[in-house]
Order: structure tokens, then sequence, then C-alpha cells
């Protein structure tokens, strides 16, 4: 059977051909790689973004304020309490939310003969999604339109509050969903994704007697001028403000105190009120601040520790 012969010549042109097209190969691959590395790029845009907030969590509302003071915040009218009264009362009641590293709470209520007192806590955490505005900034907007929204005067006069002119507004529009919305008493922060999701359900809503509220027209106790009137605090967190009101409804009369304080990106909103169904019996303005404003600090400690 005869034999096929071998051409050297033809097997060098195949061998050349491809070797050539191993290198077109290598080489396109090189190019393309190149041409779509957005390594570069993503770099240069994560350096330019802005700083993330100090905090990345949040604790559990309900076990920071000390008992000591929760016991001073809601007293009794001489009754002693029993162990399993005492703890119902102080462990508070915790509020429901979708997310607890973005936004916790609380609520403590005490009833005796001598009116109601509540205490509620609400604590968010803020991020922001504009790479343009840090976490700090979007939280300082937050808490201006809190302030802003409370009508906080700079110093009992009635004019706005200096913290919260325009130049101080944070550049850069957020692109997040978290907005603050108006409230009188400087609670009405958006409950949405944003922050945290918060849910109230029934048991959770604060067991306050039914009736159409109206503010009470005048209050000598915090008026223009007083040092009591509601007001920007100095030395709480990175920005603070404390408002005072006093509502009068059919069944009674409560004050309410709110303290409002940022610390980084966490707000801390403290609402402390005390209700009476005797209209002639004003609940005391300087009692209440000073331990809102007690407990305020003490929230502030615990956070920077």
């Amino acid at each position: 059977m005869p034999r096929k012969s071998f051409v050297p010549g033809a097997a060098l042109l195949v061998t050349a051909a491809l070797a050539a097209g191993l290198t077109g190969c290598s080489s396109g691959s090189t190019t393309g790689t190149g041409s779509s590395d957005g390594k570069g790029g993503d770099t240069t845009a994560a350096s330019q973004s802005a700083q993330p907030g100090r905090y990345q969590t949040l604790p559990e509302a309900c076990g920071l304020p000390s008992r000591s003071t929760l016991r001073d915040m809601l007293p009794g009218d001489g009754q002693p309490l029993s162990p399993a009264d005492a703890q119902k009362i102080y462990a508070g009641r915790a509020d429901v939310t979708y997310d607890t590293d973005r936004r916790v709470g609380c609520q403590w209520t005490r009833e005796t003969t001598e009116g109601t007192r509540h205490l509620t806590l609400d604590i968010q955490r803020v991020v922001s999604y504009n790479a343009a505005v840090s976490d700090d900034d979007r939280a300082q907007e937050i808490y201006l339109g809190k302030e802003q929204a409370a009508k906080i005067p700079s110093d009992g006069s009635g004019s706005p509050s200096a913290s919260a002119s325009p130049k101080d507004q944070p550049k850069g529009k957020p692109t997040d969903q978290s907005k603050p919305t108006a409230g009188a008493t400087g609670q009405g922060d958006n409950k949405d994704a944003d922050a945290g999701g918060k849910k109230t359900d029934g048991d959770a809503t604060k067991a306050t007697p039914s009736a159409s509220p109206s503010e009470t027209p005048s209050d000598p106790a915090t008026g223009p001028g007083s040092p009591l009137a509601p007001r920007v605090l100095d030395g709480l967190g990175d920005a603070a403000f404390l408002n005072d009101q006093l509502i009068t409804t059919d069944s009674g009369v409560h004050r309410d105190i709110t303290v409002v304080f940022r610390t980084s990106n966490v707000i801390v909103t403290l609402t402390y009120d005390q209700w009476s169904t005797d209209k002639t019996q004003l609940p005391e303005s300087q009692e209440l601040q000073d331990k809102a404003r007690s407990l305020a600090g003490e929230l502030a400690d615990s956070l920077s520790e």
C-alpha cells in the first residue's frame, strides 16, 4: 500500500497560521479588557464620595435610660409598686420597626391619681444615598427641618433660629426618600424605608385621653423672653433644640416637652409629657424641662461611648 508523502512547507504554513490566530486572540482580549475596564473610574468616584456617618448600627432603645432616671421621670403617688408592676412600667414598650439598624424607639407610661406621664424615645440613623452628600450633612438637613417646623427662636424673642439659616443648609440635593415633615413638636419625621420603616400597632400607641386638642393661647411660663421658652440648646450633641407646649383638651390639660438633638448621623427625639384632668393645675414647665434635658444628656453620653 503506497504511503502518503510528507510536505514540510505545508506544515510550516499551518503552524504559522495557528500562531497568528492565537496572537490575534490574545491581543484582542487585552485590548478589549483595557477598553472596558472601569476600575480606574470607580476608584476615582469612590474617592470623591462623601464620608459615611459615625454610626452604622443603633442600640436597643428601651435599655438606654437608667432605672434611676426612669423612676425620677415617672414618679408615683406615694403608693409602693409591686415588682411585677415596676418591671412593666420601667421596662418600656419597644416600637415595632422594619430595620432596627435604621430606627428604634421605646415608650414608657405611668398613671397615678395626680395625672399621667409619658416618655417617648425615637432614634433614627440617617444614611445619604447621594455620593456628594455625607450622612452627617443629610442628618443635619433633616434636623434643621425639624427645628424649622417647630418654629424654634434663637433667643426667645420670636426671631428665627440662627442655626437654621439658609447658609447652613448642606450642599447637594439628596436623592434618598427621607424627607422631614412639619410637626409642632418637631416629631413629624418621616417613617419610611430610609428611616427604618417604623410602624406602630394598636398596643404601641400612646394611651392619652381622646379629645380634640387646642393649644393654650398664652403660657406665661414659656412666653417670649422667658428662659423656659422654646430655644436652641448648647452643649448637647452637634445640634439640639427644646420645645415646650401647653395644650388643653376637653378632658384636661397636658404639657409636652420635646428635645431633639443630632450627633453625627443619628437624630434623637425625646418627648416627655404630663397630663392632668384638673385644668387649674398646670404641669410645671421647669420640672419637666429639667428632667427631659437631663435624660437627653444621658443619651448623648451613651451614644458617644
